[in-house]
């Protein structure tokens, strides 16, 4: 079970100091939500940004691109240090085309589905991915509420793991994540949980990440 803090619920005017405090609360890799403001309703950092804080982190970097057009992103996140990129099914309709690239410039691949999109669209790319990430909010902003419809989904997600042999990639899910909807979340098969709110508006770190760790095997923080 991975934790992965997103930023974009972190303090913007010390970016550099949450990243160095998140890297050392027991987080076990830092989500980069990168949006155009176009194919989500929302501006947010880019490669830039994302080098600047680089030198901060000492626990992987995956950069979520929330934007159209993810090719173009990709040398200059390379440039940036970012080990896995994220790109949404419905941002490029040569999937299969993209996720290649991803993976021979040396990231890890994932790829997103948003809440409208079945699951079933990623049967023909599953083999070319580390990570299926299962948005349980329609992306944009932080701090919106669990959909519990989407617990269906990530179990379909998960069958579709299971039921194909030779398949190993781990599943993400990303948005209303906090101790009140990690188990469920886990037990339909989440791997690692994303969660903004849940770990930077409840400092310190170090117990907001052990708080959601032992609510997701269903324990008491002790």
């Amino acid at each position: 079970m991975l934790i992965a803090p997103s930023l974009l619920a972190g303090d913007f005017a010390r970016l550099g100091e949450e990243v160095k405090q998140i890297s050392h609360s027991g987080a076990d890799l830092i989500h980069l939500d990168v949006m155009d403001g176009d194919f989500v309703p929302n501006l947010t950092f880019g490669p830039g940004v994302i080098e600047a804080i680089r030198p901060y982190a000492s626990i992987p970097l995956e950069a979520h691109l929330m934007v159209w057009h993810p090719d173009t992103y990709l040398e200059e996140l390379k440039q940036a240090g970012v080990d896995r990129v994220i790109v949404h099914q419905e941002s490029d309709v040569h999937l299969n085309r993209l996720l290649h690239q991803i993976r021979q410039m040396g990231f890890s691949p994932g790829v997103a589905l948003n809440p409208s999109s079945p699951a079933n669209l990623l049967e023909d790319v599953l083999d070319l991915v580390d990570l299926v990430l299962v948005m349980t909010v329609n992306p944009g902003f932080g701090g919106q509420a669990f959909l519990s419809s989407m617990r269906e989904k990530i179990a379909k997600v998960a069958k579709m793991r299971e039921n194909r042999s030779g398949l190993s990639f781990r599943i993400e899910v990303d948005g209303g994540i906090s101790p009140a909807t990690a188990e469920e979340v886990v037990d339909a098969g989440a791997d690692i949980l994303v969660a903004g709110t849940a770990v930077f508006r409840n400092p310190p770190y170090t117990d907001a990440v052990h708080r959601l760790r032992m609510a997701a095997l269903g324990k008491k923080p002790s």
